[in-house]
């Protein structure tokens, strides 16, 4: 293993800055191996630091001049940056660098995408481009020069100037160097105009690759809906005479939220009906919603440093959940959201990478872009929102923008601004940003007299991040549901704040059935010994649409253990109940989709260790192996009338409608694919005209070994097509049978299109490998050796995607001792590579280390 272990930065060290900025101008003469890089900075003393020493971040910089006010300067030189001698007094420096963008592998700073260059300065890639105090508290006016032969040359802000090779730009609003964009090259713009709720016209500009453009409307649409959304709801106002997007295939993250200029991973911005899913359809409305939202809580509003990540991730992630709940349907929305977060923040929770919503300390900025941060903060926000009222939500927000406009903030602020416009202490909720772990919340139920009393247990596990939790406020929504399937008692905010609590109901004639945790008003795990009727009688009455959704999952899981654990039959009354849901036209649609799901295996995983058990994958898989097919006998052909039924004939549209009418009529056709041998599945891929059904009936054919023509079809049609093709890649891994998973990843990485440096390509087939559970947790340990040796190839070049991919091993310590021991053994070989990036050398560590 490496003995040196990276520096630890610890949010009780914060000091301010020595200096001021007051404005920046750059200019940039262009060249893949060469460009050069002019700064000319304006700095004054900073009367509330304590610390003056000038200290101005660079990595990977050849310093070619430094000057003072005219008059060069000997600067001292680390890998970190460089210190230099400055008067007590305002002072302009200046200093020309050298880069080279066509060997910056790693996405981080000025780089080249297919010929185009482009930047990612979140969170410390702005040091890799010039020398300056790169740190989210310094705010400052930046004005840029681009010289360059490219048709188009873009930055920040408003234009000033521009010649045939040349553009000047000026954001005339203070912006911290994360938000620092650039982009040149090639590229062919799809333009549109919004006017603003105060008569102002702003132009807006989606810039892609020749042979893009037809894949622009859709972005173009969802960007106007979230402008317009923004004032309705927020009141919140564009504020630059234009807005840039500009799609990159080389990308680390979904987008970034430059100050009018966003770029955006190409997945994440270019759709088609032929070439999109529904489900790409509504990433990218929600992306580009997110993206757009930070305008004002991350770029006008921004963090004091990376300590706050949550104070614009948490806030935006919430605002587009809102976002997406209005487009479309807000049951559905936050179903998913639910999902997700159970998929990906409970485990980051319950293990290794545990972490509070606002850590303490870190060693990478970048290994804390996490599903806690965003996820989690998420949930916060809403549980605020949740104990304050709409009402007061809405007036807090707007004394948040009104107090600290053109600030760098810290949570305290967030919270000041609905203790004053409240009136109530935040200090105990305060806790939900300061303590890492999931709660779990136990109720037992007592009734007498007409009197349903529940009490409530909270318990958080302790932790090396939260050594010792306390308790937490936790909104629970609650509401009763009478034995004829009325509700008897409204949804009811019961608010704990207690190690143990309870609440009582009054005045019931006859004894109800509880329905708890309405709407997930709080990202903890409920534990209520309800019994299986009582569940069902849930799933049938409740009018908590969450809730109702929450009973079937529940009794899916009651159901799937005895099959996991003993080979039992799945329970009839459970496959009645759902059959039932599905087959009610009064339903969503998608909704009814979202019954048919089941617990994935992974989620089903932690329950059996959270239980004492040691979960075995291919048990696991095989037992939902047997659901589904008990599902599918079931329904019989029941399912070939519902999917008749919603088959769309109309032009395609990506609507909320449409959408959930297909997901409907493609979770039915999955379920006649494993009865009728592929038949509907191969007459639907055939006559498909668009990728929603062309890749679902795929996925069904692959499924049952019956796809390998279909796939080559596929290929054939969608070869040049970069992101369909990523599709491909993955379906091949995820459809794959647990014994064979890793040996397709394998197989697919000497395809000619494995382009392993590309994040999307390499994601599409890795990530799709982490995903199948029962295929990387091979008791062969094929799909752990795998992905360490291409971890180890791809650290050197993109140490951000390595260590985000490392996360595949954080919950190793739930299985049994040979696959630990296969583990520890490929952590151990990544973790003894010379010359280990710092990102991947600390995600390893933590999880290497978990007990």
């Amino acid at each position: 293993m490496r003995d040196a272990a990276p520096n630890t930065v610890y949010l009780s060290d914060y000091t301010p800055f020595g200096f001021i900025v007051d404005s920046v101008a750059l200019e940039f003469d262009l060249d893949p191996r060469h460009t050069r890089v002019k700064s000319r900075i304006a700095f004054r003393p900073n009367p509330d630091a304590t610390d003056r020493r000038f200290f101005l971040h660079g990595e990977n910089l050849r310093l070619i001049s430094a000057r003072i006010d005219g008059h060069d300067v000997t600067c001292t030189l680390t890998e970190e940056g460089l210190t230099c001698d400055v008067p007590d007094a305002p002072f302009i420096w200046e200093a020309e660098v050298e880069i080279a963008p066509i060997e910056n592998t790693a996405l981080e700073g000025l780089y080249m995408s297919n010929g185009m260059y482009c930047t990612q300065c979140e969170a410390e890639g702005f040091r890799k481009i010039t020398y300056y105090p790169d740190r989210p508290d310094v705010m400052s006016v930046f004005t840029v020069t681009i010289n360059g032969p490219h048709p188009v040359l873009l930055s920040n802000g408003n234009p000033v100037a521009a010649t045939e090779h040349q553009a000047e730009w000026h954001d005339p609003w203070p912006k911290p160097a994360y938000l620092f964009a650039l982009v040149a090259g090639d590229l062919v713009a799809h333009s549109d105009r919004f006017t603003t709720m105060n008569g102002r016209e702003v132009d807006l500009n989606l810039y892609v690759r020749p042979g893009d453009e037809d894949k622009c409307a859709f972005g173009m649409q969802a960007l106007k809906a979230s402008m317009k959304w923004d004032e309705d709801v927020y009141g919140r106002e564009y504020d630059l005479d234009l807005f840039n997007i500009v799609a990159v295939d080389d990308f680390n993250m979904g987008a970034m939220e430059n100050k009018g200029l966003n770029i955006f991973n190409s997945s994440a911005v270019l759709a088609s009906p032929q070439t999109s899913t529904d489900m790409n359809f509504e990433r990218i409305e929600a992306i580009i919603a997110h993206e757009y939202f930070h305008n004002w809580t991350g770029n006008r509003i921004t963090c004091r440093d990376w300590f706050q990540l949550c104070l614009k991730e948490g806030l935006t992630v919430f605002r587009d959940s809102q976002f997406t709940s209005d487009m479309r349907s807000a049951p559905v929305k936050r179903i998913a959201d639910v999902i997700d977060l159970r998929a990906r923040q409970f485990p980051e929770d319950q293990g290794p990478l545990s972490h509070p919503v606002r850590p303490e300390s870190f060693q990478e900025i970048n290994n804390f872009y996490t599903a806690t941060v965003y996820e989690k903060g998420a949930e916060v926000i809403r549980m605020l929102k949740t104990l304050v009222g709409d009402e007061a939500y809405d007036r807090a927000l707007a004394l948040y923008f009104d107090r600290h406009d053109g600030q760098a903030c810290t949570i305290e602020d967030w919270l000041k601004v609905f203790e004053d416009t409240t009136g109530r202490s935040l200090a105990q909720f305060k806790r939900w940003y300061s303590q890492a772990g999931t709660p779990r919340l136990k109720v037992s139920e007592s009734w007498e007299d007409g009197i349903l009393t529940l009490t409530f247990r909270q318990d958080t596990k302790p932790s090396a991040a939260s050594p010792d939790p306390k308790p937490q406020i936790i909104p629970i929504a609650t509401g009763l549901i009478g034995p004829d399937g009325e509700e008897v008692a409204e949804t009811r905010i019961l608010e704990m704040s207690e190690a143990t609590q309870s609440f009582s109901f009054e005045g019931l004639a006859r004894r109800p059935v509880p329905s708890i945790l309405r709407g997930f008003s709080a990202p903890v795990m409920l534990e209520h010994d309800l019994s299986d009727a009582d569940r069902t009688h849930l799933l049938a009455h409740d009018t908590d649409p969450f809730n109702r959704w929450e009973s079937a999952r529940t009794l899916a899981r009651g159901s799937l253990l005895p099959m996991i654990h003993d080979g039992a039959g799945a329970d009839p009354a459970f496959l009645d109940a759902i059959r039932k849901v599905v087959a009610d036209d009064t339903l969503d649609p998608a909704y009814r989709a979202l019954m048919l799901g089941l617990p994935t295996q992974s989620e089903l995983a932690a329950l059996i260790h959270a239980e004492g058990g040691t979960p075995m994958p291919e048990k696991i898989h095989a037992g939902v192996e047997a659901m589904r097919d008990a599902m599918a006998e079931t329904f019989g052909d029941a399912a070939q009338r519902i999917r008749d039924t919603h088959l769309v004939s109309a032009p395609y549209d990506p609507g909320a409608e449409q959408a959930g009418q297909r997901s409907l009529a493609n979770a039915m056709l999955s379920l006649i694919t494993r009865r009728d041998g592929g038949a509907a599945a191969q007459a639907q891929f055939d006559s498909a005209d668009n990728m929603t059904n062309q890749l679902a009936a795929l996925a069904a054919l692959l499924h049952i070994d019956r796809g390998s023509e279909a796939l080559a079809a596929f290929e054939a049609q969608w070869k040049d097509d970069r992101l369909v093709m990523d599709k491909w890649f993955g379906l091949q891994v995820t459809q794959a049978r647990p014994e064979e998973a890793a040996s397709v990843a394998e197989a697919l990485t000497d395809h000619p299109d494995f382009t392993w440096q590309t994040p999307n390509r390499f994601r599409a087939v890795f990530g799709a490998l982490a995903m199948h559970h029962a295929g990387f947790h091979h008791a062969s340990g094929k799909g752990y050796r795998l992905l360490a040796d291409w971890l180890i190839r791809l650290d050197p070049k993109n140490p951000q995607t390595t260590a985000r991919m490392c996360s595949a091993f954080q919950t190793w310590k739930r299985y049994d001792a040979d696959r630990q021991a296969l583990i520890a053994a490929e952590l151990d070989r990544i973790l003894s590579t010379p010359k280990l990036s710092r990102d991947t050398t600390e995600m390893l560590t933590r999880i290497r280390g978990a007990s």
